[in-house]
């Protein structure tokens, strides 16, 4: 299950986070400290290969959104990127995994709003 996503930049700012299962703030911000310093002074790679491949799948799907994502693109348009998510996981476990069906209701709702 996953318990959250964060999108940090390389000078550790966190840039979206999302939570599946309820976390106080003051334990959030130590999760994300502690995660973050792990993260950045890590020399090798020690991620599952399914967990791999889903976040490069949702850099894959923000980039299909976004015409190649850049952090510029998260921070302006929060929502958005929250949506994506939301439409990729549910209570912490993956549910979605297909560009095309993950984009759409995004889509619909951007076009609703007159963008694009």
């Amino acid at each position: 299950m996953i318990k959250f996503v964060l999108l940090v930049n390389k000078q550790g700012q966190t840039r979206l986070s999302q939570y599946y299962e309820h976390t106080r703030i003051d334990e959030r911000v130590n999760i994300e400290a502690d995660i973050v310093r792990k993260c950045l002074a890590r020399n090798e790679d020690q991620n599952e290969l399914s967990i791999l491949e889903f976040i490069h799948n949702v850099v894959e799907t923000y980039d299909r959104f976004f015409d190649s994502v850049c952090e510029l693109d998260i921070m302006f348009n929060i929502d958005k990127a929250h949506m994506i998510l939301d439409e990729m996981i549910i209570n912490g476990e993956i549910t979605e995994t297909n560009k095309d069906r993950v984009l759409a209701p995004v889509a619909v709702l951007d076009r609703a709003a007159g963008h694009k």
